[in-house]
């Protein structure tokens, strides 16, 4: 068996990283941080013109009917560019929520309109999967919801908010009573609290078992953000090769230092067998569904630690300069920590993992 990309994968993902080199550059990733836009609707704009809201939405809705291993791959890109765009919540996670667990009716109104790009959404999952803070957590009711729900994405003037309650319940709102940015770290995104006061809204179709759409979700999630992490970790760590070959010291470029090849070596050993377990993650969530839930988490677990690992190794053989806002490394830096602690850290996502395997109560 050979595990590789095809070459539409690969096309896939070379013309969308092309596509963001004129897109997002860092100085486009500046001004959005610097201003704290809400959103930046010329990036997303262009990213519609080449399908990404419609990556994963099945043909008959006007998508690509493509899989979480493109979506991966989407994200990996994206991650290496630390573009600012809702492409979890809208084009992943609110595809996802209504494709599995949406009424025919909800799914023939919104995934065209998504696929086309015409509305965005907003998913706001945290409390049940990651555990309730500040006493945040979603209650519903007769057609209502209730509560706050923290680290929303994308739900910033989103059109419509995939919701879920404490139960595991989704829902499907147009509104809510307030939507606010929560600073964050990581300035290249906007995550959102969202308070809700007997809001209607429309839950998702009946399911068998409560909360297996959300764990479905939760699992594209987390293999999402791994990927969107290696794309960050594999950008700094060319970044540090590139400024090895070019800082000279002692009269010669500090690349040519073993310590200094040993950091960039030891970070490449590192990203290639995380990228591998993406992968597969990815591919398990579309054909192996049984292997799914334990494949995201270790995903997620272990990019964390390996996002962290390079993040501080490639700020280190940058030296000084590599702490200030000149070179703007930290817009990597910090998307690696958010996306370390976003739905759960590696701890929370291993005692997940230990449950799956029956090792934890």
């Amino acid at each position: 068996m050979r595990f590789a990309l095809s070459e539409d994968q690969v096309l896939l993902q070379d013309s969308l990283t092309k596509a963001l080199e004129q897109l997002a550059p860092l100085e486009r990733v500046r001004r959005f941080a610097d201003q704290e836009e809400a959103s930046a609707p010329d990036i997303w704009a262009g990213l519609t013109e080449l399908g990404l809201p419609g990556l994963l939405i099945p043909e008959q809705h006007g998508g690509l009917a493509l899989g979480l291993l493109e979506a991966s791959l989407a994200a990996e890109a994206l991650g290496r560019s630390v573009a600012p765009t809702p492409f979890l919540g809208s084009a992943v996670l609110a595809p996802l929520a209504l494709m599995s667990a949406g009424s025919p009716e909800q799914q023939a109104y919104w995934l065209p309109r998504l696929a086309a790009g015409q509305v965005t959404a907003g998913v706001a999952i945290a409390e049940p999967i990651a555990g309730a803070r500040d006493g945040a957590g979603v209650t519903a009711g007769g057609g209502r919801l209730n509560g706050r729900s923290l680290f929303a994405f994308g739900a910033s003037g989103a059109d419509l908010l995939i919701v879920a309650d404490m139960a595991g319940g989704l829902h499907l709102a147009e509104q809510a009573e307030a939507v606010d940015l929560m600073p964050t770290i990581d300035a290249t995104r906007r995550l959102t609290e969202i308070t809700f006061r007997d809001t209607r809204a429309e839950p998702l179709a009946a399911e068998a078992a409560p909360g297996v759409a959300l764990a479905h979700l939760r699992d594209a999630a987390w293999t999402v953000l791994a990927a969107d992490t290696l794309g960050a970790a594999q950008a700094m760590l060319d970044k540090a090769v590139a400024y090895a070959k070019e800082r000279r010291q002692f009269g010669r470029v500090i690349g040519s230092f073993q310590a200094v090849k040993h950091l960039c070596a030891e970070m490449a050993a590192e990203i290639e067998p995380a990228r591998a377990l993406v992968w597969y993650a990815a591919y398990a969530f579309d054909r192996a569904p049984e292997e799914a839930s334990l494949m995201a988490a270790h995903a997620k677990a272990h990019t964390s630690e390996i996002g962290r690992f390079v993040a501080r190794t490639s700020t280190e053989v940058h030296g000084g300069i590599g702490i200030t806002d000149l070179l703007g490394l930290h817009y990597w830096f910090k998307r690696i920590g958010l996306n370390r602690q976003l739905l759960g850290g590696p701890e929370r996502v291993r005692e997940i993992a230990a449950r799956l395997q029956g090792l934890a109560a």
